[in-house]
């Protein structure tokens, strides 16, 4: 279970980087076809989809750090479990 668990943030990990830059990059080849615009407008593009990648991969990085670091509490003590 604990693997699913970690394979389900690997695969987290990959979407938020992947995602932001293929969006980006397909919206400024989008803005340029349909309006016409330079060449300009993808290489915005990319430079925002790099940032946005960059930052969900920072945000997936802590968030495992946190949860592998949560991993060694104590799980809170349930209703019928006080001593």
């Amino acid at each position: 279970m604990k693997d699913l668990h970690l394979l389900a943030w690997l695969t987290q990990l990959g979407l938020s980087t992947a995602v932001p830059l293929a969006g980006f990059v397909l919206l400024a080849v989008w803005l340029r076809n349909r309006f016409g615009l330079g060449l300009w407008v993808l290489f915005v593009g990319i430079g925002l989809g790099l940032l946005f990648a960059i930052d969900g991969f920072c945000r997936s990085l802590k968030a495992l750090a946190q949860m592998s670091k949560d991993q060694g509490k104590k799980p809170p003590v349930s209703y019928g479990e006080h001593d």
